[in-house]
């Protein structure tokens, strides 16, 4: 068996805690992931992971191979950057994590245009609203929108993101037009699922007509709200970038401007100010899309 690879499982298998994960990231069934724990196990002649039913924790002697399993697989890593670097051709898999509409509304189209130009490079995007933590999660770059909290990650502005209010002339003709925040409270609203924090939190509104207990629909898909203002179902709050299109073409009307969320920060993530040549090249490749189209 492959000691490296078995290796890269162990470390994968430590850090996320679940042979069924590391099952899916490797494409392989959860039975030869355990091989590869056993085969290294048996090789070293101790136990390194503790097992029950639902999650695998590290022993002692797990959390110092852990330690060093991680540094010779960023060792070897950096070995290879060096060479693409010398060769100047970047070369390998970037993995990124993004939120959901800006991911499928922005980020997707820029990817296709990437993969065009780099044959080399195969880009894993991972499209998801929960806040993840880079530093122990097996990613290269992360998009975030809004306030960054304070960590040893590299941020570098790409965009600012607008939230507005609107709806479609059809549910404005059916009521009275909002002319306050106060005055959403009469109104069908159609709110995006923040997890576990309410909307007034997450946005930074003063009001609570976008929290679940007061809306019609909540959705943590953007694209989902829209389709429902479209209909006629409600009042919407979401990105300019999500809704442009339609008010263009007045399909959906921007109401309550002297009110809009203090605009955003979207931010590219990345852990290493010296990041390797296909990482670098990615970023670069996204910087500079979003400022030729001043998204």
């Amino acid at each position: 068996m492959d000691r490296l690879k078995s290796m890269q499982v162990f470390v994968y298998v430590a850090q996320h805690g679940s042979f069924a994960n590391a099952a899916v990231n490797f494409a392989v069934t959860a039975t030869m992931i355990g091989k590869h724990i056993k085969y290294l196990e048996q090789h070293l002649g101790t136990k390194l992971l503790n097992r029950t039913t639902r999650r695998q924790s590290l022993t002692e002697a797990g959390q110092i191979y852990y330690l060093e399993c991680t540094r010779i697989l960023d060792d070897i890593a950096e070995a290879e950057n060096s060479l693409q670097r010398l060769e100047n051709k970047p070369k390998g898999t970037v993995r990124i994590n993004s939120p959901v509409t800006f991911g499928n509304t922005i980020l997707a189209p820029i990817i296709a245009d990437f993969l065009q130009i780099y044959p080399e490079i195969n880009i894993e995007l991972m499209l998801d609203n929960r806040l993840i933590d880079p530093l122990h999660e097996q990613v290269d770059i992360v998009i975030r929108i809004g306030e960054l909290a304070n960590s040893s990650l590299i941020a570098r502005k790409i965009a600012d993101y607008q939230m507005l209010y609107c709806a479609s002339p059809t549910y404005l003709a059916k009521h009275q037009v909002p002319e306050c925040l106060d005055d959403l409270t009469n109104h069908q609203c159609l709110g995006f699922s923040y997890e576990h924090i309410q909307a007034n939190i997450a946005l930074r509104i003063e009001t609570q007509a976008f929290d679940r207990q007061h809306t019609r629909l909540t959705s943590n898909s953007g694209l989902a709200l829209k389709v429902a203002a479209l209909k006629g179902t409600g009042i919407v709050l979401q990105p300019m970038l999500l809704l442009q299109d339609e008010l263009t073409s007045g399909e959906l009307i921007e109401i309550l401007k002297d009110h809009t969320p203090p605009t955003m920060a979207v931010n590219v993530l990345y852990k290493s100010k010296s990041p390797s040549l296909k990482i670098r090249t990615m970023i670069e490749f996204i910087l500079a899309s979003m400022k030729k189209n001043q998204v």
